[in-house]
């Protein structure tokens, strides 16, 4: 019976600790700071328009909830809005998925089968990592942006199909074009609106706003008594440079949560990584090779030392990374 009661007066402090430091939100995103008030700004413009849209920012910093958050809002939020990571899907298999295949059109297809587009008809097609697609595939994807039309696999006859594009990138896709791995034109047709959304050390307090919203969602999850951070740990958390935006920020409070054996959460509970952050307080009279160092140095560590992720998130390639790591250590 005690435990009972100790658990709804647990739950009635997390509401009142919400009631009391209300969470400003934007289309579902949390968000105060400069940055990302012109984010809410162009979200607010461009949803009620069918136009294309080409998100761009590091990986981690909410872009499919921006794509979402012009579907939803916008005159076709009952339609499909249907997500696609092209970066997860092997090339071989990319035009199948999107554009679907006739029965018999290859080994192995048994039935005709509707593709990714024919699904959004109607809607929205989130189209995130487009970076990562072959030029092939880029131009059927122009084909699809200039003519709203496309051919399924083994099918002579095109289809017509109604959907706004959403897509997303994490790289320069100029630098591509220059390198000619990304096809100017189509840049061109998805360049019509542009949403740049700022990494989370460019955020300033909606890094703390953010890590209020998550502790007491997981607290709320995983039904834990009321929970805080020190000042301490607020200081390191705002100060660190946060490699992997919001999301390693999402994964940071979640983990805490659960391996938490108190109500508060102190430095020592920090990642070993958070020991770097105080190099932000440091002054303006630093070397640029010594603060390349120290957050070189942030990247591996909040990456547990994988060059290739880190290397994606810095935005250079991996031979570079490795020689800059030799003078790093």
């Amino acid at each position: 019976m005690l435990n009972a009661v100790e658990k709804v007066l647990h739950k009635s402090s997390r509401v009142k600790k919400s009631k009391l430091k209300p969470l400003t939100q934007n289309f579902g995103i949390v968000g105060e700071s400069d940055p990302m008030l012109q984010v809410f700004r162009v979200i607010s413009k461009a949803r009620a328009t069918n136009a294309t849209v080409l998100i761009t920012g590091e990986s981690g910093t909410g872009k499919e909830l921006v794509a979402r958050a012009l579907h939803y809002g916008g005159k076709t939020s009952a339609a499909p809005f249907v997500p696609v990571n092209c970066g997860g899907i092997p090339d071989s298999l990319l035009e199948s998925e999107l554009f679907g295949y006739m029965k018999g059109a290859f080994t192995g297809a048994t039935e005709t089968r509707a593709g990714f587009f024919q699904t959004a008809d109607g809607g929205t097609i989130f189209l995130d990592e487009i970076s990562n697609t072959s030029l092939a595939m880029q131009a059927k994807l122009l084909r699809v942006l200039q003519e709203k039309e496309f051919f399924m696999i083994g099918s002579k006859k095109s289809l017509k199909v109604n959907v706004r594009i959403v897509a997303a990138t994490n790289v320069d896709l100029m630098q591509l074009i220059k390198k000619g791995l990304f096809r100017e034109d189509l840049f061109y047709r998805l360049h019509i609106i542009t949403i740049n959304l700022p990494p989370l050390r460019e955020r300033g307090n909606d890094i703390l706003r953010l890590t209020d919203f998550f502790l007491d969602k997981y607290v709320r999850e995983l039904d834990k008594p009321l929970m805080k951070f020190t000042p301490k740990a607020l200081k390191a958390i705002k100060e660190y440079a946060w490699p992997g935006n919001v999301r390693e920020l999402q994964n940071l409070i979640h983990r805490l949560v659960i391996m938490a054996d108190e109500s508060t959460i102190d430095v020592p509970d920090l990642p070993e990584s958070f020991r770097y952050s105080a190099s932000r307080t440091k002054g303006l009279d630093r070397k640029l090779v010594e603060v390349e160092r120290e957050y070189i140095r942030e990247a591996l560590a909040a990456n547990q030392n994988n060059i290739s992720v880190t290397a994606q998130i810095l935005g250079i390639d991996r031979k570079t990374l490795r020689e800059k790591i030799k003078h790093v250590k």
